[in-house]
This record gives C-alpha cells, structure tokens and sequence, in this order.
C-alpha cells in the first residue's frame, strides 16, 4: 500500500468470473469500498485550515485580494506567472476508478515546464482488450468496451 492506504480498513473487491457482469459487480463493490474509505478518511482529518500558507505558491485569501493592493498584486502575478519550480523531473501517480493516471513533469528551471506528459489509464485498460473479444460474438464488443470504461480519446494518439 502506498500513500495512506495503510491507515484505512477496506477490502480489495476482486471478481471471479471475468465477464462484462463480473467486472460490473466489482465496479459497484469499488464504490462501495471507496465510501468506506472516505467516511473513515474525513473522520480522521484534524481541525485548523486545509491550505498551505506559503505565499510564494498560493494565492492570498480572496478578502485580502479584494481589499488590499499588494494581494491583489500577488494574486495576479501568481495567476498570470505561476511559480518557479526548481530544476528536475517528478512523475506522480495519481489513483482513478478506471486505473492509474501518470503525469510526468521536467522543469529546466523557468516557470513554463520544458516537458509535461499525462498517461491515461484508458490507454493500458484497451491492451486487454484482444483478450476479452476472442471467440465472442460481435453483439459483445460493445459490452466489453463498455465493462472496461475507456475512453477513446485518451487511447487515440
């Protein structure tokens, strides 16, 4: 498990039939799994402010934007400019319902990235997709694109 997963108690609904009916079963229990997360997830959130206060990467309070004109300022040059990320590269996973969504970022020091790349996960789901249409019918093509839940234009490249 990464990030907090470890924190939480819930079960890994996993399928026993791998049909267009099992994936959709599984699908639901993923919500229902997901609930279970949240709920304990927002009950284990502390008090105080859920925003970072460092003025060099978030905006000031949009009180202070709207009355004083140093913020107003500050605001504008951060939402016009962006900030400035050191030199280097990241890739973050990002969890999804339909799979893992990969942003990879370069940054050669200035405020406009020298690269950004996102990996959908619809890309990798249609990789199976050979393997579920094989001897079926063609009336169950359209149930198995379905049961995957791609979406075409993230595959289409």
């Amino acid at each position: 498990p990464y990030s907090y997963y470890d924190k939480f108690e819930f079960d890994i609904p996993i399928g026993k039939n791998g049909d267009c009916y099992d994936r959709y079963i599984v699908r639901l229990e993923e919500m229902r799994q997901s609930l279970r997360i949240i709920r304990q997830a927002v009950d284990g959130l502390p008090d105080g402010p859920v925003r970072i206060d460092d003025r060099k990467i978030t905006p000031p309070p949009k009180i202070e934007v709207l009355t004083g004109m140093e913020q107003l300022i500050h605001h504008f040059k951060l939402v016009v400019h962006g900030f400035q990320p050191p030199v280097g590269d990241v890739y973050f996973p990002i969890e999804s319902p339909k799979g893992e969504i990969g942003c990879y970022l370069v940054s050669d020091g200035t405020k406009k990235p020298y690269r950004v790349h996102f990996r959908p996960p619809s890309f990798i789901n249609i990789s199976a997709f050979n393997k579920l249409v094989a001897g079926r019918m063609v009336a169950d093509v359209v149930a198995c694109i379905g049961s995957l839940d791609i979406v075409l234009g993230e595959i289409d490249r």
